[in-house]
């Protein structure tokens, strides 16, 4: 019974604090801040179609672009991916795994001043070619490939 009587209690005061900022229309949401994804990208069931729908299939390979990442994953359940870009005004930043069943494993935005750096953890089905793309703010792609051999498959395996 006594209980009850809190949780009244504390429901009954936040109800009271709240009240007045809901009449004045300050606990109204006014824009959501998640960004559109690019479904097509996520959902290719190749590299080629994914590269495609990303909107890098002709890209330039770069050496500006630092893939650091095991030569050897003992499980690829978990492999983690640091990427650095040195192309100026980098914008985008995408990770793709090409004999993936689904080849996109991530896709990051950077606002103007951020550091384009990234440490991802992905899932490798087997032994696969992993390629970085970067775009830039004037829609230039680069591109740069890392080869991992896995050990025990993450991917269903």
């Amino acid at each position: 019974m006594l209980e009850l009587r809190r949780k009244l209690l504390k429901g009954g005061a936040s109800v009271a604090l709240l009240s007045p900022l809901l009449g004045t229309g300050l606990l109204m949401p006014t824009a959501v801040l998640a960004a559109e994804w690019n479904r097509n990208a996520f959902a290719a069931r190749n590299v080629n179609d994914a590269l495609k729908a990303y909107g890098s299939a002709n890209a330039p390979e770069s050496r500006d672009i630092v893939i650091n990442a095991p030569e050897i994953a003992e499980n690829g359940a978990k492999v983690e991916v640091d990427i650095t870009s040195n192309i100026a005004n980098t914008r985008s930043l995408a990770v793709f795994a090409d004999k993936n069943p689904m080849p996109l494993c991530a896709a990051l935005e950077f606002s103007g001043a951020a550091l384009p750096y990234a440490r991802v953890q992905i899932k490798l089905a087997e032994t696969t070619r992993i390629r970085a793309v970067i775009k830039t703010a004037d829609g230039k792609t680069h591109v740069a490939f890392r080869e991992i051999k896995v050990t025990l498959g993450g991917c269903g395996g």
